[in-house]
């Protein structure tokens, strides 16, 4: 059974990739900010990269109304999420499906805290790949999407591959969570601090810092349950040879944007303390980032 509505929830680079391939047979909503919305609306969503094609569909600044059966694809920020879910909660019905399509360990968690019974949470992790070069405008190279098992994730599965999606299930989907941490936690940080593509950053002279970033997220990983190939390392720079865009993060930091390295190399250094395990390079990325988050007028105090 297809959803009667599928919303987009934080539809920046990634979510715009969701919204616009979905659209094809789904009615779509996009929500996000509104230079991105007025420029979808008038003149619609144009897509380059594995794709290109100019996308015809709604977008919106905020979610007014949520209909029986709905698929809300969060892609915020993962700061933002809490936030995002309590400006909707009275909205939410007992069907709603929010799939969770986040950086980060735990968001699904703050979902589920936020909205408490009022709809059906699942985790996801996208291997897609996306920059956003102006409001309408949006780069995209393809991978797949992978969801926790179940049978809400089946009909999931099943809107995705009908637009040309490519889906995975899997029982585990907190190793699969894991496996993207470490993944960005090599590339966002380095990528930002060098402004380079991230296939750049598999350099010989960067594989002792990329390799002990892998490490210390392994040690930590293990002490959580979580067990990783021997080899992880070089199946990580294998991976990141092939990345010719650039990381989210950097994309961030150069729109002057607060970045979300407390769900990445911050996540690693404070389950490291929960478990007394040492995380030296990844909180030195995590200072470095944040200074460069201060030199854009970025202050994290509350």
């Amino acid at each position: 059974m297809s959803f009667n509505k599928i919303v987009v929830l934080g539809a920046g680079a990634i979510g715009s990739i969701y919204g616009a391939l979905l659209s094809k047979k789904n009615d779509v909503t996009l929500i996000g900010n509104k230079a991105h919305m007025d420029a979808v609306n008038s003149k619609g969503l144009s897509i380059s990269g594995d794709i290109e094609e100019t996308f015809y569909l709604k977008g919106d600044t905020e979610i007014r109304g949520i209909p029986e059966n709905t698929l809300i694809i969060l892609t915020t920020k993962a700061y933002d999420s809490a936030k995002a879910i309590k400006q909707i909660k009275k909205l939410l019905k007992k069907d709603t499906v929010i799939l969770v399509l986040q950086n980060g360990l735990g968001n699904e968690e703050v979902v589920k805290r936020v909205s408490g019974d009022k709809a059906k949470i699942l985790r996801g992790v996208t291997a897609m790949a996306a920059e956003f070069f102006e409001p309408g405008r949006v780069r995209f190279w393809t991978g797949e999407t992978i969801i926790e098992q179940n049978e809400v994730a089946e009909r999931i599965a099943e809107s995705f591959a009908n637009c040309m999606l490519k889906t995975r299930l899997f029982n585990d989907i907190n190793l699969e969570a894991w496996n993207k941490l470490v993944m960005n936690c090599v590339v966002n940080p380095l990528s930002t601090l060098f402004h380079v593509r991230n296939c750049e950053l598999v350099s010989d002279s960067l594989k002792t810092v990329r390799h002990r970033i892998v490490r210390e997220c392994v040690k930590v990983a293990k002490a959580e349950g979580i067990t990783f190939p021997k080899d992880l390392e070089k199946k990580v720079d294998e991976k990141i040879s092939g990345y010719t865009n650039f990381s989210s993060m950097y994309q961030d930091v150069m729109k002057g944007k607060k970045t979300e390295i407390d769900f990445l190399n911050g996540k690693v250094v404070e389950l490291g303390r929960k478990h007394n395990i040492p995380t030296p390079v990844n909180e030195t990325l995590v200072s470095l980032t944040k200074f460069m988050e201060e030199k854009n007028g970025i202050s994290r105090k509350n």
